[in-house]
């Protein structure tokens, strides 16, 4: 009689190890104003999938699932959200990769003490500064450009972060994200944040599927951070205050429930739950190396 551990690396055998998944990188920080000026939103982190029927950042279809080979190592980095940066733009968010797979940083948003300051490139681009500044762009098949500034009369709105799903509303909110059901439920990732408003009311602009809302005023309305592991832009600065932080990347895998995956070396935080007959892995900080047995 054939032990049943032999019987599952026999049927493990048999099972190509094909990956699908989800890669998004860090989203970049909302814009940060000291001088009177309201700030843009944060682009949110490039985003890439491979799963069947849904969609990758910027309107691209799904790429193909990765073929790997059982014992080899591939490589997995998760990059951070941006920081802000004292009275300008926002700082960029860091990529995300698996294996080949690599997802470009989020941009900031366009922010400081000179009225139009553009946002920054990126996987989304960062939303432009109040009045002239533009949207930056984002990257194909990862996200969208930055929104304008609404610009034309008090009150005055700084632009969206551009999301991996819409480009960065005129004067408002973040573009939205892309929803993905790779753990079994569906969850939206990788959205804008929201402009600020020069105001002392009014609404600002609020952030999408992971993006940080806008800042209204130095006391009840300050800008917030991207969420955590979603890629979510930064929210842009009300005037005299600061910008919010993007969010992390994060990178997730779905597999043959017949493999178990390893991280050799450690160096990344992760989670594996079984879905059906697949096994799904979060990774959601660090770098470090995985392998399938």
């Amino acid at each position: 009689m054939i032990p049943g551990s032999a019987i599952s690396l026999i049927f493990a055998a048999l099972q190509p190890l094909s990956v699908e998944y989800v890669v998004i990188a860090g989203g970049g920080a909302g814009g940060d104003s000291s001088s009177g000026w309201s700030a843009a939103g944060g682009g949110a982190g490039g985003y890439r999938s491979s799963v069947s029927g849904e969609s990758s950042g910027g309107g691209a279809s799904a790429e193909s699932p990765l073929l790997l080979t059982p014992g080899a190592s591939y490589s997995v980095t998760i990059g951070a959200g941006g920081s802000p940066v004292n009275n300008a733009a926002g700082g960029g968010g860091n990529a995300s990769s698996f294996s080949s797979i690599s997802c470009t940083g989020g941009g900031g948003g366009g922010g400081g003490d000179t009225l139009g300051n553009n946002g920054q490139s990126g996987g989304s681009g960062g939303g432009g500064q109040e009045i002239t500044g533009s949207g930056g762009s984002g990257t194909a098949n990862q996200g969208y450009t930055g929104g304008a500034p609404q610009g034309g009369g008090s009150p005055y709105w700084s632009g969206g972060g551009g999301g991996a799903g819409g480009v960065g509303r005129t004067g408002g909110d973040g573009g939205v994200g892309v929803s993905s059901s790779i753990t079994g439920s569906a969850v939206a990732r990788a959205g804008g944040g929201g402009g600020g408003i020069y105001a002392l009311n009014g609404n600002a602009g609020d952030g999408a599927d992971g993006g940080g809302n806008g800042g209204t005023n130095a006391t009840t309305g300050v800008a917030t951070a991207g969420s955590v592991n979603t890629g979510g832009g930064g929210g842009g600065a009300y005037r005299n205050s600061n910008g919010g932080g993007g969010g992390s990347g994060v990178v997730i895998l779905r597999y043959p429930a017949a493999y178990t995956i390893t991280n050799p070396g450690g160096g990344l935080t992760m989670s594996t739950s079984t879905v059906g007959g697949n096994k799904v892995t979060t990774i959601t900080a660090g770098t470090g190396n995985v392998s399938w047995s």
